[in-house]
């Protein structure tokens, strides 16, 4: 097996392809003589006049145009009409040569692949090892697996290897059969998809992608066109909010009243100001926390209407903020320098609660396996609790101001996001130890982290947001002004279709929305009678918009369609009870309260 073994230098292994044509099997020719029959048709034809274009631009060639769309019809099992296409086009979909070359290789036909591929008339010497490369590299895989260890080595050592192409796989495959048995080889490559029944047609695959598509038209190539000319339409719509998909029928365009900006419905059971909302992260739900000492779980129904499903009791101070599981079965509440709280959101019940003698917690979030949650405690520490409230770990932070207490884990479960000064975010990754600066020309009050984990989203006391790109960088790439802001925290958040657009509260009780890409102010939404404290865009229906404010309601904003009228859940006069007319917060729901004995 010693003749597997790569002595050639670097700057010459880097030729991978640099194989001399003396060295191939007898199947290998690349001489100028005349092509085999049939070998001209995967070559452009010799002009004979104009090209046939079609299409009122006449930019798309005819017979491109119909070979695709005839691929596209094999492709969807309608093979009758695919042949239909080619007879009455008179362009068919391969030549006569590829189609044999086709056929050999689903039958398992290796050696007469090999040859017939040498006789399609590719010019490009590289893609015809390439290709050959894979079908023998299957040829060697199914002789393991009939057991044929002896045919396996033959095809390895006097057709793979004199190829030259992929040496680090020749020699992957040279020192397994040494170390391994065929049965342990072959399970090892079966892992790849190399076992199942459909394996041929994946090699077919394959070679489409690396012969030129002049000669095997690429697969879904008519999907990848739609798919590409859809995605012009929406990227160049600067209103994109859509909540259906985008039509073939006709050219997309969505127009202003796509973006949430009529009041819906008042919710008024808060009996104080509410500091901060946010949906759950399938939408069907949205938790609040108020200066009332109570968290509220609304549940949205089919309608699109949100009622209280749940009143939370039992903190002792006010209640600053919520954080969702990822699974959304379980909601934390953090007061304000008191407990944390760890709810099930279906019964209400309180199902654990989080505490440090002498020592309070400003702040949660949970890591994206729903195993563990973090914290940060009065004394600039943080720690990682499991759920059954077990210590996992607990660092000093460097943390120095009293505005913020913000910090988010990344959706890997790596990074941390904290604040690290007044003007500074840190970005610590736990694995590599790696930090990270955001630094600011001021003073930070909050921040909010894209779904996708790339964006970070900066509330300034000088009454601008920063978008920053963490992902590279991190760098800032957008900013944003508009609102007032002058004494409280003021939180903003990323929402719409594809996250498209950024909405904020402001002091002078209105929500602020701006289009994310441009920087453009393009909504300002007037109904609260108070500071808007946080908003929160639902991540599941772009149309739905939630705004909590001092005036103790939460406002929740739609499209503007005629047919929607406005409802209050409180009372009829959404006064500051949050009571129906039949004394319920929710007719058919339960008001759970924590009585602090659950298990700690």
């Amino acid at each position: 097996m010693g003749g597997f073994e790569d002595d050639e230098p670097p700057s010459k292994r880097a030729r991978a392809s640099s194989v001399e044509s003396a060295s191939l099997p007898d199947c290998f020719s690349f001489s100028k003589s005349a092509n085999p029959l049939g070998s001209t048709m995967a070559r452009p034809l010799p002009s004979q006049g104009k090209e046939v274009m079609v299409g009122s631009k006449g930019v798309i060639k005819k017979e491109e145009f119909v070979r695709i769309i005839t691929k596209t019809l094999y492709s969807l099992g309608y093979e009758r009409s695919g042949a239909v296409l080619e007879e009455e086009s008179g362009i068919t979909l391969h030549s006569p040569t590829v189609n044999l070359f086709r056929e050999q290789v689903i039958d398992g036909n290796w050696d007469n692949a090999v040859v017939t591929l040498n006789k399609i008339g590719l010019l490009d010497e590289n893609i015809v090892k390439s290709a050959a490369f894979l079908i023998l590299e299957q040829k060697f895989f199914e002789l393991l697996r009939d057991d044929n260890v002896m045919g396996a080595m033959k095809t390895l050592r006097s057709e793979i290897t004199p190829l030259g192409v992929n040496r680090k796989r020749v020699h992957e495959l040279s020192s397994c059969m040494i170390s391994c048995s065929s049965q342990q080889l072959f399970n090892g490559f079966s892992k790849l998809g190399i076992d199942s029944s459909t394996s041929r047609l994946k090699l077919l695959e394959e070679l489409q992608k690396v012969l030129p598509p002049t000669v095997m038209v690429p697969e879904k190539r008519l999907e990848s066109l739609v798919e590409q000319a859809l995605t012009v339409q929406r990227d160049a719509c600067y209103f994109h909010n859509s909540v259906d998909g985008l039509s073939l029928y006709i050219d997309h365009h969505c127009g202003k009243d796509q973006i949430p900006s009529r009041t819906l419905q008042v919710l008024c059971a808060h009996r104080d100001e509410v500091w901060f909302i946010q949906f759950s992260n399938n939408g069907k739900y949205l938790a609040s926390a108020s200066n009332d000492k109570s968290a509220i779980i609304w549940e949205v129904d089919e309608d699109g209407e949100l009622l209280p499903k749940h009143i939370l009791n039992g903190h002792e101070k006010s209640v600053m903020m919520v954080a969702w599981s990822p699974d959304d079965c379980q909601l934390l509440t953090c007061g304000v320098e008191e407990t944390i709280r760890r709810w099930d959101v279906e019964s209400g019940k309180c199902l654990h609660v989080y505490e440090k003698p002498g020592i309070g917690f400003i702040s949660c979030a949970w890591f994206p396996d729903g195993k563990q949650i973090l914290s940060g405690l009065t004394d600039q520490h943080f720690c990682i609790w499991d759920l059954d409230g077990k210590e996992v770990d607990c660092w000093k932070g460097q943390r120095s101001t009293k505005m913020t207490t913000d910090f988010t884990v990344g959706k890997d479960g790596k990074l941390i996001i904290s604040m690290n000064r007044e003007n500074t975010i840190l970005l610590f990754d736990r694995e590599t130890k790696q930090e990270r600066l955001i630094e600011e020309d001021t003073t930070i009050t909050s921040f909010s982290l894209s779904e996708d984990g790339d964006f970070l989203l900066v509330n300034l006391f000088n009454e601008a947001i920063h978008l920053w790109n963490i992902r590279n960088g991190p760098i800032r790439v957008n900013r944003y002004s508009g609102h007032k802001r002058s004494r409280f925290v003021i939180r903003s958040c990323f929402g719409g279709s594809e996250q498209a657009f950024i909405a904020s509260g402001s002091e002078d009780s209105q929500v602020y929305i701006w289009h994310r890409a441009t920087g453009d102010l393009i909504e300002t939404l007037a109904g609260h009678s108070g500071t808007v404290n946080c908003v929160s865009w639902n991540p599941v229906n772009p149309h739905m918009l939630a705004s909590a404010s001092d005036d103790h309601t939460i406002r929740i904003w739609g499209a503007k369609k005629a047919s929607l009228k406005r409802k209050d859940v409180g009372s009829s006069s959404c006064s500051s009870n949050g009571i129906h007319s039949n004394g319920n917060a929710h007719g058919n729901g339960f008001i759970h309260q924590c009585n602090g004995n659950s298990t700690k």
